[in-house]
This record gives structure tokens, C-alpha cells and sequence, in this order.
């Protein structure tokens, strides 16, 4: 199995850990400096020993500033040494796969060896933003293509399109030719079984979103292990699992931070998205009945309280699930409460200070 996959864990932790980033961006504040937020997550990241740091593909979504994970894959290259950067993930279906192969590409050549690209057929958005970004009425056709446009992206990464196909003169630019560690590993990323499926067959790892599809889990999991056929890039499957998780010195407000990203996603889901409220706000909000509910689901989701509390939380998910690695997604109204989640996650597992 490739080290670029297989992750390193480190304290006590039974597992990898890992970041998943949305580049949140809570009310009364700008982008700028929720993408600032990102950076000290990386180099906090970094110095604790995660393994990974992935950027999420969303669009039109005030709250959520990360439309645009290749230039911001970028800006955290140029801030970190040694942790792994990557997509979680691009979403396939809303861009030509040779834009993806430059992009990426282009990454590997910034930062060799530490670049992972994660697929996703989900347009990370509504219908009508997916097809602005597609120029096309037909929005589902992407996902229902993701196979063929999977491995027309993997031609462009590997630069090995046959004699005689209409591509074969088209390289993308930089690619394996150019770069002394070849091409960034690809990932599936899923919250149902299509991905779980296609990822095991091709021997490819697997990232499953179970911060926001619990239910579905072990399924997709069972049937990835299922599917898996030996590849060269595994021998075995290696499969990761998103879950979303918010740590605080007081146990009390670790709920009342957790209601923010909840009161955000029930406005997300009724068109009315926004930048991640106060907790003030989303205490003062008067829930309608079905609108508590779904937040009792959404807040149900979420591994939170002190950070005993979390770690007992992600041991059990773990012992459930099986995962090989897991990826942690904080959201909270401020970006210093975000790292102080990390930073507690970090010192319960006895991750080290200053990874070499």
C-alpha cells in the first residue's frame, strides 16, 4: 500500500487524524479571514501530527468560503512543510477533467509528494448553481458520467491516452513528465453506496461523508470492503470516514457552538443560506417543531463536549465502523474556537508538539 495513502498516527490514537475544511465563515466576519482561520488550522495541523489537511469543493453558500480548493490547496502549500493538502473534494461532474489534471498537476509540482485528490459526484451546491457552473440544463448527466469522466481525468494525470484517441496529443500541463513523484493519488468520495462500489472495484481508497449521511455508514463501508478488487495502487481497503467534531474547555458550550452549524444547514436545506450565525443567534432563534427536529438530528451527528467526551465519542465511531483513518470537520461560529477544538483533539490522543 502507498505511504501517500496509508496515513501515520501518532500519541495514542488507533488511527490517523485528520482535517476536513470548509473554510467556514461565521456572521460579522469576511472570507479573508475565515481562509486565514485555514491556515492556522494547517500549521496547527502540521505541527500535531494530523495527517492530512482536505479542502471541500461548495459553491454559492455565503457561509462556506471554499469554492475554489485548488487555489487554496495552493495558499496552504506555501504555509505547511510535511502534512498531506488535497481536495474533499472536487466535485467531478462540475469541471472538464482536464482542468482538474492541470490543477492538480500544477499542485504536485508546488508541494511533491504531499498532494491527494479526492472526487466527489455531488455538485456541492443547488441545481440551479451547478448549471452555471456546467453551462448546461442537464445537470444530472455529470453524475450519471462519472465513470467515463473518471477515467478520462486519470488519462490526463498519467499522460497515457492510446494511439489513435482524439486526446492523445493533449498533455496536461505539468504533469508526470515534469514532476519527480509522478501524479497526486486519487480518492472517491461518497455518502451512499455508488462511490463505495466504484472505489472498490478499481482498488481505489475511500472517503466516506458520515458527518452528514450517519445512517448510511456501515453499509457503504461493508460495501466497499466488499467490492474491493487488489489494484496497484492498494492491496487492501483503505477507507476514511468525515465525521464531524467540536471540542471545548467547557462541556456546556461545546452544545451552544454546535447549534450554530446547525441553525446554518436548516437554513441551507429551506434556500435561505448564510453565514454561520452567533451562538447568540441560534440560541434566540424560535424553532418551529420540525425545525427542532431536524437540528436534534443534525446536533445528533456531532461528536462534541469536553475533549474526553469527543475522544470516547470517535473511539466508539470507530469501533462501529472499522474506519482505517478518520477526518475531523469543525464548525463553529469563530475561528478561534475551531482551533481550540483541534488543539484539544490533539492533546486527549497525545499527539506530539512539533512533529518531525
Amino acid at each position: 500500500m502507498s505511504d501517500a495513502i496509508r496515513g501515520t498516527a501518532h500519541g495514542d490514537s488507533p488511527v490517523p487524524l485528520s482535517v476536513l475544511d470548509l473554510v467556514t465563515v461565521g456572521d460579522g466576519w469576511t472570507a479573508r479571514q475565515g481562509l486565514a482561520t485555514s491556515v492556522e488550522i494547517s500549521k496547527l495541523a502540521e505541527r500535531r501530527g494530523f495527517h492530512r489537511h482536505w479542502i471541500a469543493e461548495h459553491h454559492s453558500m455565503p457561509g462556506v468560503a471554499s469554492s475554489a480548493p485548488a487555489v487554496i490547496l495552493a495558499h496552504l502549500a506555501a504555509h505547511t512543510r510535511r502534512i498531506r493538502l488535497g481536495s474533499g473534494g472536487v466535485m467531478l461532474p462540475n469541471h472538464a477533467p482536464l482542468v482538474i489534471a492541470e490543477q492538480f498537476g500544477t499542485l504536485e509540482a508546488l508541494a511533491p509528494g504531499r498532494v491527494d485528490l479526492g472526487l466527489g459526484r455531488a455538485p456541492g451546491t443547488d441545481g440551479a448553481t451547478a448549471a452555471a457552473l456546467r453551462r448546461t440544463r442537464t445537470v444530472g448527466e455529470g453524475a450519471d458520467d462519472f465513470p467515463q469522466q473518471l477515467v478520462e481525468l486519470t488519462r490526463f494525470l498519467d499522460d497515457d491516452f492510446p494511439d489513435g484517441h482524439p486526446y492523445a496529443r493533449i498533455h496536461a500541463v505539468p504533469g508526470p513528465v515534469q514532476g519527480p513523484t509522478g501524479r497526486p493519488p486519487i480518492w472517491l468520495l461518497g455518502s451512499s453506496g455508488f462511490s463505495a462500489r466504484l472505489a472498490g472495484m478499481l482498488g481505489l481508497p475511500f472517503a466516506f461523508a458520515h458527518h452528514f449521511s450517519a445512517q448510511n455508514t456501515v453499509p457503504a463501508l461493508d460495501l466497499y470492503r466488499d467490492s474491493f478488487r487488489p489494484s496497484e495502487v492498494l492491496d487492501a481497503p483503505y477507507a476514511l470516514i468525515g465525521v464531524s467534531a467540536l471540542a471545548t474547555d467547557d462541556p456546556k458550550e461545546a452544545h451552544r457552538q454546535a447549534l450554530t452549524g446547525a441553525l446554518s444547514m436548516l437554513r441551507l436545506r429551506t434556500a435561505r443560506p448564510g453565514l454561520i450565525p452567533s451562538p447568540e443567534e441560534a440560541e434566540a432563534y424560535a424553532f418551529t417543531p420540525p425545525e427542532r427536529e431536524f437540528a436534534d438530528r443534525w446536533l445528533a451527528n456531532i461528536v462534541r463536549g469536553s475533549a474526553d467526551e469527543v475522544r470516547t465519542g470517535l473511539d466508539d465511531l470507530l469501533k462501529r465502523t472499522g474506519a482505517d483513518e478518520l477526518m475531523i470537520t469543525t464548525h463553529a461560529h469563530s475561528g478561534d474556537v475551531r482551533l481550540r477544538s483541534y488543539e484539544l483533539i490533539a492533546d486527549v490522543y497525545g499527539l506530539p508538539d512539533a512533529v518531525e
